[in-house]
């Protein structure tokens, strides 16, 4: 699936977007796999409630299920102005 990383996630990890291979279940799931990968991941990751996800277009939470999600985005959370 592709992995879509922005705002701060995206100048920590390095990467505006990756494709992955994952056999997780959920999101929150994808998110401790992605933590185990290096340092820069586990430093994006280190605070959830900051991080916002959507599924293939669609806010989501962590607990929402994987099965048929072509793209997972994560985004600080947004402010209006």
């Amino acid at each position: 699936m592709q992995v879509l990383y922005f705002a701060w996630l995206r100048e920590r990890i390095g990467l505006g977007r990756e494709m992955v291979e994952t056999e997780a279940a959920t999101v929150a799931d994808l998110v401790e796999e992605l933590r185990g990968r290096e340092p820069r991941y586990a430093a994006a990751f280190s605070d959830m409630a900051s991080v916002k996800v959507a599924l293939d277009q669609e806010l989501s939470d962590l607990g929402a299920p994987l099965r048929g999600v072509r793209e997972v985005a994560f985004f600080p959370p947004m402010t209006g102005g």
